[in-house]
């Protein structure tokens, strides 16, 4: 076991002890003060704090690689959110691989995705959104290594109290559960040269390709689903060096014919076909 995928272990560890001693302190009344329940919470985020400077930072001058150029992952109008043209780590953190990670979604006309409300609807169906069911593809030739399908594909999170629920139950929820429940139905592919692609939030059942197979560019592997973390249908796209999240680090990545969008950025992504001619 690597020591980046010791240190997420130790994290989650952590974190559950963390419970464990709130749950106790009420049950048996413990007389000594509260506060030091919250121990093993500070010791999980040094912990992991620590762990993603193992080997060098992500961005630190030893670890830094030049953007490896895809294809895009999708066809035709999405916009960006979380993007790495914005800020490193894209999404606050380094772990889980996701330093460089971007999320897209699909906009194919102005308006066409429900906006975020702050009450209501509360909730609406992952059919709802145009990025649900859209085609995700291979950005390059490569081998399949994970292909995990299965997790229902849940209501969107995109209300205010929905956003609250996903961020400060679920989204913690989850994470204790392991990575596999953040990123929901996945596909991770090896592109050689120490690159790996890991698409997430796939809809259940949309998978056509198994662990094992050799996929060329621009092929169909998945569709865009609302599994995992995720606030709305959006497909969460990102490189690492590894295969495994909680032990690879962020790989910078260019689209081609694209480049980085940056948030909020709407762009059109041709067929993979096209971007890589």
């Amino acid at each position: 076991m690597s020591a980046r995928k010791l240190g997420m272990v130790t994290f989650r560890g952590l974190q559950l002890a963390f419970i464990g001693l709130v749950v106790a302190h009420i049950c048996f009344r413990w007389d000594y003060s509260a506060w030091w329940d919250f121990l093993p919470l500070v010791l999980a985020y040094v912990v992991v704090t620590v762990t993603n400077r193992v080997g060098g930072a992500p961005d630190s001058p030893r670890a830094a690689r030049e953007p490896v150029a895809v294809a895009p992952p999708v066809t035709g109008r999405w916009s960006a959110l979380n993007s790495p043209a914005d800020r490193t780590p894209s999404h606050g953190i380094h772990a889980h691989g996701q330093t460089y990670a971007i999320d897209i979604l699909a906009e194919p006309e102005p308006g066409s995705r429900p906006a975020f409300r702050w009450l209501w609807p509360l909730v609406r169906r992952p059919q709802d959104f145009p990025a649900y069911g859209a085609p995700i593809l291979a950005v390059a030739d490569a081998t399949v290594l994970r292909a995990v399908d299965g997790q229902r594909d849940h209501l969107s999170r995109n209300s205010l109290p929905g956003l609250l629920y996903l961020m400060l139950i679920e989204g913690s929820v989850r994470e204790l559960s392991g990575t596999h429940r953040i990123l929901g139905n996945h596909v991770v592919l090896d592109l050689g040269n120490g690159t790996h692609a890991a698409y997430a939030h796939l809809q259940r059942g949309s998978l056509t390709v198994r662990e094992g197979d050799r996929v060329h560019a621009g092929q169909p592997i998945a569709r865009c689903g609302n599994s995992g973390n995720s606030s709305e249908p959006h497909l969460h796209f990102q490189l690492m060096d590894g295969p495994d999240p909680d032990a690879a680090r962020g790989v910078p990545f260019t689209w081609q014919g694209i480049g980085v969008p940056r948030n909020g950025e709407t762009f059109e992504a041709p067929s993979a076909t096209a971007a890589l001619g």
